[in-house]
């Protein structure tokens, strides 16, 4: 049991008969009233998320959780399969666990949270930024930077994001894999 002293980003608890991630949270102490925690919670069964205040030094059940890392190996129909880095053992993940799976590529090494209780895997975590390749897109336009135009790139990963006019195709570049977004042209 916890309080919502303890409430961080990443934190997993129980709430409304489900496990929920803590996303975002705000402590807000107005000047007339109580103090209370304003809340952005993610389910990890449904990917459902809600928004819920708590008022200040309310009990939270909070869910034990594991982290390790794994290598991303490959996609079936609905299914990702991990492998433990240090273990070898492999594991399926439903693709409702995970966020922007269309970032993920072959081989890329992630965080897999799971359960101490139950051993069941509640979500993977990528790292902030990914690099891919452009597959394919408009041709770019030399000088063209100083505008905020962009356009819609392919990456090899499949997954669609919008670049800037200067982004030619076999350009490697930096997407926020939380986000989804275009960062910056990757350089070796």
């Amino acid at each position: 049991m916890g309080t919502t002293a303890d409430i961080r980003n990443g934190l997993c608890i129980k709430f409304n008969h489900d496990i929920y991630k803590i996303i975002e949270f705000l402590h807000v102490k107005p000047g007339k009233g109580p103090a209370f925690v304003r809340t952005k919670l993610k389910s990890v069964t449904n990917g459902k998320v809600v928004d819920n205040t708590f008022s200040a030094g309310h009990k939270i059940d909070v869910v034990r959780v594991e982290t390790n890392k794994y290598q991303f190996l490959y996609k079936d129909t609905v299914l990702y399969h991990f492998m433990n880095t240090e273990d070898y053992n492999q594991i399926s993940i439903d693709e409702k666990l995970l966020e922007n799976p269309q970032l993920m590529k072959e081989g890329e090494i992630v965080t897999v949270i799971t359960n101490s209780e139950t051993s069941l895997p509640l979500s993977v975590e990528m790292p902030p930024n990914v690099i891919l390749e452009v597959t394919s897109t408009e041709p770019g336009l030399k000088g063209n930077t100083a505008t905020n135009a962009t356009k819609p790139a392919t990456l090899e990963t499949g997954a669609i994001v919008n670049v800037p006019l200067f982004i030619n195709e076999g350009d490697r570049i930096k997407i926020d894999s939380i986000k989804g977004t275009y960062k910056e042209r990757y350089k070796e």
